[in-house]
């Protein structure tokens, strides 16, 4: 699609290359999905107890719980922000346990809204390494299966490197190795950042007026090299082109935090919430997914692209029977 124009066409993702620029920077976002999903159960610390008269008591306490893991907030102590359920009966002071041994165990600290909490798990001597025996993928609620083994690898981009996220920065699923050797051919540029894509990506937007709604926090990491790389393309005029919103929020946020609106090195939490009015200082054009209704997504993409063409061409995409979401089409927004 056209920002200047809204004008749009149908084309199949396999042409993409042919729409850079000889001088583009294609920016990626290299973060890696963990199985962070997990299945347990509590240990009752906080539960009333359960009569021997009533039916349910042979099953007290040992009902599932579900925990996914959304932001690690601390490694030192290794505690974690996370949605749980069920969220009413996982109270302050319960404690969680995962695997057939109880290899993994936790205490919950807080608790949040929309049943998020706290917790913090005891010390083990390879944390990640029972997340990858114990944990599931985290796919999509709209994906009505259980994960599979090949999951690990289908709901990953090419280029994925950096544990850390609980879901797949989609835009870059379709891209191949083929695809990323046509852009070497034609000699497109192309750098890396991570932004680990956390609970932002599933709260919708629950307040009326959009500037009072808040982003969670992701971490996100950008090299002196990919720094240097991208400040190099802004200087010399060349338009820098952002594969997915994640890679969006990340360039825009370091930009916005920085005096002079260029990319700074290091990592920290970006939560900037990017809606219609924005003015862009990195990002060029955009390649992304097609996304839900009131989530700050589409907020992004009409932003980038102007509210009215991109429900156009949202519009359009319904009706040629585009597929939507994570495993859906995408878009191109210059």
């Amino acid at each position: 699609m056209e920002r200047a124009s809204g004008k749009f066409c149908d084309r199949w993702f396999r042409e993409f290359p042919d729409f850079l620029r000889p001088d583009d920077l294609v920016v990626f976002n290299n973060t890696r999905v963990f199985p962070a999903r997990l299945y347990g159960r509590r240990s009752g610390a906080k539960a009333q107890p359960v009569s021997s008269q009533n039916p349910a008591s042979k099953d007290f306490l040992k009902g599932q719980i579900e925990v996914l893991l959304t932001r690690q907030i601390s490694q030192e102590a290794n505690e974690w922000e996370c949605l749980v359920r069920p969220g009413r009966k996982i109270g302050v002071g319960e404690r969680l346990f995962f695997g057939d041994d109880q290899e993994l165990h936790a205490e919950v600290l807080a608790r949040g809204s929309f049943g998020e909490r706290r917790i913090r798990f005891s010390p083990t001597p390879d944390f990640f390494g029972l997340i990858e025996r114990l944990g599931h993928v985290p796919l999509p609620p709209y994906i009505s299966r259980e994960d599979l083994t090949s999951d690990r690898e289908r709901y990953q981009t090419v280029y994925a490197r950096e544990r850390g996220s609980v879901a797949a920065p989609t835009a870059g699923l379709h891209f191949t190795s083929e695809i990323l050797a046509r852009m070497k051919e034609r000699g497109i540029a192309t750098t890396e950042i991570t932004l680990h894509v956390g609970l932002g990506t599933f709260q919708p937007i629950r307040v009326n007026r959009v500037e009072d709604h808040t982003l969670h926090r992701e971490s996100y990491h950008i090299s002196a090299d990919a720094a240097g790389v991208i400040n190099h393309a802004l200087d010399a005029g060349h338009r820098v082109v952002a594969v997915g919103t994640t890679t969006v929020r990340t360039l825009e946020h370091v930009a916005h935090q920085s005096e002079g609106g260029r990319v700074q090195a290091g990592s920290g939490e970006a939560n900037l919430f990017i809606y219609p009015g924005y003015d862009f200082r990195i990002v060029g054009a955009l390649l992304t997914n097609f996304h839900l209704p009131q989530s700050s997504l589409l907020m992004l993409v009409c932003a980038f692209g102007e509210t009215q063409r991109v429900l156009n061409a949202y519009r359009h995409a319904v009706e040629q029977k585009y597929r939507f979401y994570s495993y859906g089409d995408c878009m191109f927004i210059e």
